[in-house]
């Protein structure tokens, strides 16, 4: 139960820095082509040449998260399936996990 909190925990920061990762804004004026009168962006301009870093940077971040749902996933319902064994120790275990690791 204190590895289902921490991997909760963990999926939150993960999270948050995934969000951090994405670009401010995506306004069709940064990503538009430029005309010929060069009032648009230039090709060279830094708005369009981040993207596909910070882009990129997102995805690894995402493909972490969802690594880290599937732990949590996994050990949630092997938790549940130790409390369906009846047993009161192993039940008040669980609960006794879940509270410390929610506190730590």
């Amino acid at each position: 139960s204190m590895l289902y909190e921490a991997v909760k925990m963990g999926k939150a920061v993960l999270l948050w820095r995934a969000l951090l990762a994405l670009p401010r804004s995506l306004s069709r004026e940064v990503l538009a082509e430029p005309e010929e009168g060069g009032t648009g962006p230039a090709q060279g301009s830094p708005s369009l040449m981040g993207f596909p870093i910070l882009f990129h940077r997102w995805f690894r971040y995402h493909v972490g998260q969802t690594l880290f749902h599937v732990v949590q996933v996994v050990l949630g319902y092997m938790v549940m399936l130790a409390v369906m064994s009846y047993n009161a120790w192993i039940f008040l275990g669980a609960m006794a996990g879940s509270t410390l690791g929610y506190f730590v």
